[in-house]
C-alpha cells in the first residue's frame, strides 16, 4: 500500500511538472514572433513632412512608444487564475491517486463552484472545433486556459477520461445529484441497451464536427452541450431542455455523460487507444462480475474493461484493495487457511 501511495505521488507529481513545461513552452514558442521590418526612409520621410504641415511648421520630438506587454508580465497578470487552476489540479490528482472517497466528493464541489459558477470555463466540442482548425486562444492573454487544456490532454494520454471523473463541472454536478438521490428513485439501464446508447454521443460528435467543417458555423454546440447552464444565460428553450435534463438524470445516473456528451465521446476515442496507466486487474477478474455490477458507468462489459466509456471514477480500483470484498483477497485468506492447517 505504502507502494502504491508513493508510485501514485510520483505520477501526480510528474504530471504536474509535464504541464507547467507544456505550458511554458506553449508560451515559448507563441510568443517567439519575428520583429517587424523597418519602414523604408522614404516613408518616414514623408511622415514627418505631413506631421510638419499639420503642426504649422513646428516639429516636436516623438514621444515614446509604450513598450509592449512580455510575456512575463501577461503571466503576471494572470499569476491568481493560473494558481488557483493549479491548486484545484493538484487536489484533483492528489484525490485520483490515493483513491479517497471524501476528497473526490470535495473536488466534484471544488469543481462546480470553481470550473463552473467562479470559472463558468470548460473543455467544450468547441475547442475540437478549434484544433480541428488551428484556431485556439492567444496564449499571452489565455494562460490559464492552456494549462487547463494541457492538463486534460496529458491525464487523458495517461490514465483516460479523468476529466469527465472529476474536472468537467457538469459531470460533477451530475455525480453530486447521484449521490444525494436515493437508489429507489434510479433506473437501471439494461446492458444491451447501454451498449447501443453508448454511441449516441459518437453520432453527436461526427454530426456536430460535419456541421462545423461545413458551415463555420458554432453557436449551434449550446444545444448539445449544456456547459453554459454555470453562466446562467440562456433562453427559455435552453432552459426547458437542461431542466428535462437534469430531472432525468435523476433517474438516470450520469445520463448526459454516459450516452449525450460529445466532448466525452472525442476524449474516449483518445483514451481508448493511448491509456498509459491502467486499472489494475486480478487474474480471479476473468469470474468475478462484482466490479461490473459496482460500476455506475457501465464501462465494464462481461468482465471486460471499456476504456472509451471509463471516467476513472475509482469504484473499481476500491474494490482491488478492498480485503474484505475483493473476491481475490478472500481466496487469498482461503489458501493461506489451508496452508496453515
Amino acid at each position: 500500500m505504502i507502494r502504491l501511495l508513493t508510485a501514485s505521488a510520483r505520477y501526480g507529481v510528474a504530471v504536474l511538472r509535464t504541464l507547467l513545461l507544456c505550458t511554458l513552452f506553449v508560451g515559448l514558442t507563441t510568443s517567439a514572433q519575428p520583429p517587424p521590418a523597418e519602414e523604408p526612409a522614404a516613408t518616414e520621410a514623408a511622415g514627418a513632412d505631413a506631421a510638419a504641415d499639420d503642426t504649422g511648421g513646428w516639429t516636436f520630438a516623438d514621444e515614446e512608444e509604450e513598450a509592449a506587454p512580455t510575456l512575463l508580465d501577461n503571466a503576471a497578470d494572470q499569476a491568481l487564475d493560473i494558481g488557483l487552476f493549479l491548486a484545484f489540479a493538484t487536489l484533483a490528482m492528489v484525490s485520483f491517486l490515493r483513491k479517497s472517497i471524501p476528497l473526490k466528493y470535495v473536488t466534484l464541489v471544488a469543481s462546480v463552484l470553481y470550473m463552473g459558477v467562479y470559472k463558468s470555463q470548460l473543455i467544450s466540442v468547441v475547442n475540437v472545433f478549434g484544433a480541428i482548425t488551428a484556431n485556439l486562444p492567444v496564449f499571452s492573454y489565455s494562460m490559464a486556459w492552456y494549462a487547463f487544456a494541457i492538463f486534460t490532454v496529458v491525464t487523458t494520454l495517461l490514465w483516460g477520461r479523468v476529466y469527465c471523473g472529476r474536472i468537467c463541472a457538469f459531470g460533477a454536478l451530475t455525480q453530486l445529484i447521484d449521490a444525494v438521490v436515493p437508489k429507489r428513485f434510479q433506473f437501471e439501464v439494461p446492458a444491451a441497451l447501454e451498449r447501443r446508447a453508448g454511441y449516441i454521443k459518437y453520432g453527436i460528435l461526427l454530426g456536430a464536427v460535419g456541421y462545423f467543417l461545413a458551415t463555420s458555423e458554432i453557436a449551434f454546440y449550446r444545444y448539445i452541450e449544456p456547459f453554459w447552464l454555470f453562466t446562467f444565460d440562456a433562453t427559455p428553450v435552453l432552459w426547458t431542455m437542461v431542466g428535462v435534463l437534469l430531472v432525468a438524470s435523476i433517474f438516470v445516473r450520469n445520463l448526459y455523460c454516459r450516452f449525450f456528451c460529445p466532448l466525452g465521446a472525442a476524449l474516449g476515442v483518445v483514451s481508448s487507444v493511448t491509456t498509459v496507466f491502467k486499472i489494475k486487474r486480478w487474474s480471479e477478474c476473468s469470474q468475478c462480475a462484482l466490479c461490473e455490477k459496482t460500476c455506475e458507468w457501465g464501462a465494464i462489459r462481461q468482465r471486460k474493461i471499456i476504456k472509451s466509456e471509463c471516467v476513472r471514477c475509482d469504484d473499481c480500483e476500491i474494490l482491488y484493495d478492498d480485503k474484505r470484498r475483493c473476491p481475490h483477497w478472500l481466496l487469498e485468506l482461503k489458501r493461506k487457511a489451508r496452508g496453515v492447517a
